[in-house]
């Protein structure tokens, strides 16, 4: 039985979960790593295809002493629909347009958080909370408008629900395409003054944040940062830099 030559590089393996010194047996991979791509593979597909649990993430607000949150729906009527047309995925439904409306205040709200399926439900019920939770007490004295809860959506999806609540800022907490590596990355996307027809170039992106990546508290510091930079300069995207100081590197 041919035996796996070990691979030099293999020590670099404690610094990252990419795929590299993965060995070789004879001209072909070890079995064991082939597999383990497929079963990479099909937690990918999973993570698209999985349905988000409105319930799940209640009960995650309730844990961390927040009200539920409001659910809306994109125009797109199903997963299906929702792949197959992303411009479905950056409108609401008509049921969702009067449930926001009611919603709006008559003062404007500092800022609006919206959870979103996106393109992995598995992370924005496993890390869109716990980013929510770090980052309420640095924004303290904002006027927050109520938590979102929105399935088949695509980013711009949260320029309108902003704009029927009458929010200053919206930040969309949504599930990223997932990598072979990462079928869980949640990104953060931040658009001052959002309005139907704003463009990805007006806003801001925090991404790969979960326990493996980014982590929480760090990235519950860096929305902070931009939320407060784009009150004060009166937009975000291009315009708006992330100047925040990097942290540490850790380690010898």
């Amino acid at each position: 039985m041919r035996r796996a030559a070990p691979d030099p590089w293999l020590a670099l393996r404690r610094f990252t979960a990419a795929r590299i010194a993965l060995g070789r047996s004879g001209a072909s991979l070890p079995t064991r790593e082939v597999l383990a791509f497929g079963l990479a593979h099909a937690r990918a597909r999973d993570a698209v295809h999985r349905r988000l649990d409105p319930a799940t993430v209640d009960a995650a607000l309730a844990a961390a002493g927040m009200a539920p949150a409001i659910r809306v729906h994109s125009a797109a009527s199903d997963r299906a629909e929702y792949l197959r047309r992303p411009d479905a995925g950056r409108r609401l439904d008509d049921a969702s347009r009067t449930r926001l409306t009611a919603a709006a205040a008559r003062d404007a709200f500092d800022l609006v958080l919206v959870v979103a399926d996106g393109l992995s439900a598995l992370a924005a019920e496993s890390h869109a909370v716990p980013v929510i939770a770090a980052l309420r007490p640095l924004l303290a004295g904002w006027r927050l408008g109520p938590t979102v809860l929105a399935r088949q959506a695509r980013v711009a999806l949260g320029d309108e629900i902003g704009a029927l609540l009458g929010a200053r800022q919206v930040v969309m907490l949504i599930g990223e395409r997932p990598g072979l590596s990462s079928p869980d990355s949640l990104g953060l996307y931040l658009t001052f003054d959002p309005r139907p027809g704003r463009t990805d170039a007006e806003r801001n992106c925090i991404s790969n944040v979960r326990p493996e990546g980014l982590d929480y508290a760090l990235a519950a510091a860096r929305l902070a940062h931009l939320l407060t930079g784009a009150r004060a300069l009166g937009k975000s995207g291009v315009a708006l830099k992330d100047d925040s100081a990097p942290p540490a590197l850790g380690g010898p």
